[in-house]
């Protein structure tokens, strides 16, 4: 065993091995697995198998479409099978929504360059015969469906990184992991300790407890997961005499269920309502090539629907019930990155769809060890989409959801229950009595729109516009022709100070700072010139700045921040709820703004994009004259004990000009209208500044900032591709996000947001097309729900083209 290393990965599980091969292939060889058992003596040995590329995040289905075609060169490499059966499958739809949701799903795939089809029952039946198609109403055909042989597979993934030069240690478990202060590990082992520059965390079901030796609670669960595997069925040997092939794969939402061929009969599994969690508290060290005891009562109900819908299994014997554990996060989404403040520590788990997802996991994270970058849009996994308020019970209630939700419909407009109220500002309560009906972000309740009097505060689900849509468009009204209050507090606020402030803000960032007493907007970039922020920075004085960005983003921005700290002159802090905010916005804000101050408001006096400490009554306050809206706006900070009285007084000073409260909903609509991206939807790690427009904040006369090189690369060569606002002939329901955009028979883009803005009564997409077609009133079409919509770039923005409302 080597007592130095360049990188130590826990786990020999499909994930763990996939990372060490990466690892390999990108040139890192003096790499080791360590492995407590043998391989696969987790999760990966029981599962199921099966692969496809259907997910609701675009950017994780590319690193399932990289999965699937990656088998073919681990086997050629390492000499193992992997088992591979491409069989493709049928996705069932059972009602009219579920129908919408595959033609949603048809759209995203072909964004990926997939052909799948949407089929009648009938058609879905040739291909499936042990369906009864009467109890369908469609079915969508996907050609990337399939399973494997998960033993072989993690054996041609470790054989394929041996082959490139790397070593595995079995029955060798990690007792500790230690940091040095150089911040490489002392890894603990039963065998001894190994060196290592980094540590990988692909501890699958023990995950949790590589994480504690750290003083890492990371939030993920393992939940017990059934199938049954039948005896040999006739119908089987029939379809596999008549066709010569196997079986495809089957989903059947509505009874929760998926199908595959096995041997000379069917596997069944299924994710029921009534979950159960494993080894909630710790997993214990000796499990291993073990199940668990089935519990065929708790997935009866699911059976009961696929003995019905598919009545050949009625007849079928069970041969084989596998009940085994899986870790899932909350959203079910993996685990994948570094992890803020432990150097070098990087993890890789909570990957429920090991065999859809591993290698993608594998490449991604492999990159960003040897490359400093993904150099793809994970967000949908990062490690830092979650914060310390994530805890225990916080992951146990959601991954409990998410687990019985794994089937059924996820709306666009859908707030889920579990672990709700987690978080809430001091004028939640206020919110709460006035109607509001919140959502949650980043573990905060938001206010999305408020119910009028005499309305319930609940919105119908669904995938057009919903019973919030008039109740939205009054409170647009309201802000454009008077003066609406929303509560900014979800936003992500820093503070930076120190001596050497500015100049690391100005590497860090690529604008030029604003004066003091001015606000900017500011994109950050990575080094390959890619926009991995989009922030709006204040300069109070001299040595001390405030930065406002994206809530959800706050550990993956502090994650940046700090690992380009310099070891003094400059310090940050993420302000969290300590620093809470409300914004008013319309033309009649700055008459309420005065009503509660004497300091002078007048545009003179306080111009678009100054920031300036003032006393609103009795109330310390920082307020900035900016709004996302895009009308005449301001932003007021104060400390949480200040919020409840300053929204007391602002409700009351703007009595008289009918002031409303307006969301998060509202707030879209208005933006939209102008034109505005926001982080995470139009601005992400693979879109550069000059495609994004976002070309005016880049100031590519400094020297020093990180991408600069990348960013005048990007502007001389011109962008491949461009952002654009496009009006939309909608009728009854708006994009809501990751659309195919046609012009002809080619998609020339996608949609990045949408949604409707109601003051200028217009259905708006706003999302990325090829350069050489973004010419303003270009002719494009989008598809939603199956139908293709005429759609137009705008020259200009719907509202206020001058911006005279945000700067009279």
């Amino acid at each position: 065993m080597k007592s130095d290393v360049q990188v130590a990965v826990i786990g020999g599980g499909v994930v763990g091995c996939s990372v060490l091969y990466h690892l390999t292939k990108a040139g890192w060889k003096d790499v080791v697995l360590i492995e407590r058992s043998e391989l696969t003596s987790g999760s990966t040995w029981h599962a199921a198998g099966g692969f496809h590329t259907i997910n609701g995040d675009p950017n994780v289905a590319k690193l399932q479409q990289y999965t699937i075609g990656l088998y073919k060169e681990i086997e050629e490499i390492s000499g193992q099978s992997c088992g591979f059966h491409l069989t493709g499958g049928v996705l069932l739809a059972g009602t009219e929504d579920r129908l919408d949701f595959l033609r949603m799903m048809r759209a995203k795939e072909k964004l990926l360059g997939i052909d799948c089809e949407l089929i009648s029952p009938e058609e879905a039946a040739e291909h499936f015969p042990l369906m009864d198609p009467s109890c369908f109403k469609g079915a969508l055909y996907s050609p990337l469906e399939g399973h494997l042989d998960p033993s072989g597979t993690t054996h041609a993934y470790a054989k394929a990184a041996r082959v490139q030069g790397a070593e595995i240690y079995l029955r060798n478990r990690v007792m500790d992991l230690q940091q040095r202060p150089d911040g490489s590990w002392d890894v603990v082992t039963e065998q001894g300790t190994i060196h290592a520059e980094h540590v990988v965390n692909a501890g699958g079901l023990w995950a949790r407890e590589c994480g504690r030796m750290v003083g890492l609670d990371l939030p993920l669960l393992a939940m017990e997961h059934m199938y049954i595997l039948t005896e040999d069925m006739p119908q089987v040997k029939e379809i596999n005499e008549r066709t010569g092939k196997e079986v495809l794969h089957a989903v059947d939402f509505e009874g929760e269920i998926y199908m595959r061929q096995e041997r000379g009969g069917m596997l069944m599994g299924t994710y029921e309502r009534a979950g159960k969690p494993w080894s909630r508290k710790e997993t214990p060290w000796d499990f291993g090539h073990e199940l668990l005891a089935p519990d065929l009562d708790r997935i009866a109900p699911s059976l009961e629907v696929g003995f019905e819908h598919f009545p050949a299994f009625q007849e079928a014997g069970i041969k084989q019930i596998i009940n085994g554990p899986f870790t899932f996060a909350p959203d079910g989404n993996p685990l994948v990155g570094p992890v803020r403040g432990l150097r070098n520590y990087w993890t890789a788990c909570a990957v429920m769809a090991g065999f859809s997802q591993g290698g993608g996991v594998g490449l991604a994270l492999a990159n960003w060890m040897t490359e400093g970058d993904p150099g793809l849009d994970v967000w949908g996994m990062d490690v830092a989409r979650y914060g310390d308020w994530a805890g225990m019970a916080y992951t146990e209630a959601k991954v409990r959801e998410n687990y019985s939700r794994r089937f059924r419909i996820r709306y666009p407009n859908e707030e889920l229950p579990a672990a709700r109220d987690l978080r809430k500002t001091p004028v939640y309560d206020r919110m709460k009595a006035h109607g509001a009906v919140f959502g949650a972000s980043f573990g905060l309740e938001v206010p999305l729109w408020f119910a009028p009097e005499g309305m319930e505060a609940r919105e119908d689900v669904t995938f057009k516009r919903s019973n919030a849509f008039p109740v939205v468009k009054g409170e647009c009204a309201a802000v454009r022709g008077g003066v609406g209050l929303c509560e900014i507090s979800s936003f992500a606020k820093y503070e930076v100070t120190g001596p050497e402030a500015e100049a690391w803000l100005s590497r860090m960032l690529a604008n030029s700072l604003p004066k003091a007493g001015r606000m900017t907007l500011a994109p950050m970039l990575n080094e390959a010139g890619k926009l991995i922020g989009d922030f709006t920075v204040a300069k109070l004085e001299a040595e001390r700045f405030h930065i406002f960005g994206t809530g959800v983003a706050e550990q993956y921005h502090m994650r940046w921040f700090e690992r380009h700290l310099p070891e003094s002159g400059v310090s940050i802090r993420a302000l969290g709820l300590g620093l809470v905010g409300l914004s008013i916005a319309g033309p009649k804000a700055r008459d309420v703004l005065a009503r509660v101050t004497e300091a002078d408001v007048s545009n003179a006096a306080f111009r678009f994009m100054d920031i300036k400490e003032m006393e609103l009554g009795l109330i310390p306050a920082l307020v900035g004259r900016v709004s996302f809206t895009g009308d005449l706006g301001y932003e007021i900070w104060v400390k949480p004990d200040y919020q409840a009285q300053l929204f007391d007084a602002l409700m009351a000073a703007g009595a008289e000009d009918d002031i409303r409260l307006f969301g998060g909903r509202a707030l879209r609509s208005l933006s939209l209208e102008k034109g505005f991206g926001s982080w995470a939807s139009e601005y992400r790690p693979v879109y550069g500044p000059f495609e994004a427009g976002m070309d005016r904040f880049v100031d590519l006369s400094k020297n020093d900032f990180i991408g600069r090189e990348a960013a005048a690369r990007e502007q001389a060569e011109g962008p491949a591709r461009r952002l654009v606002t496009l009006a939309v002939e909608a009728v009854d329901g708006d994009v809501f996000g990751d659309e195919p955009i046609w012009r002809g028979g080619d998609i020339v883009g996608w949609v990045t947001s949408g949604g409707y803005a109601h003051h200028a009564d217009r259905s708006v997409a706003m999302g990325y097309v090829r350069a050489e077609a973004a010419e303003p009133g270009a002719r494009y079409e989008i598809e939603l729900l199956g139908a293709r919509l005429g759609a137009t770039i705008l020259a200009e923005p719907l509202f206020d083209p001058a911006a005279a409302r945000m700067r009279g």
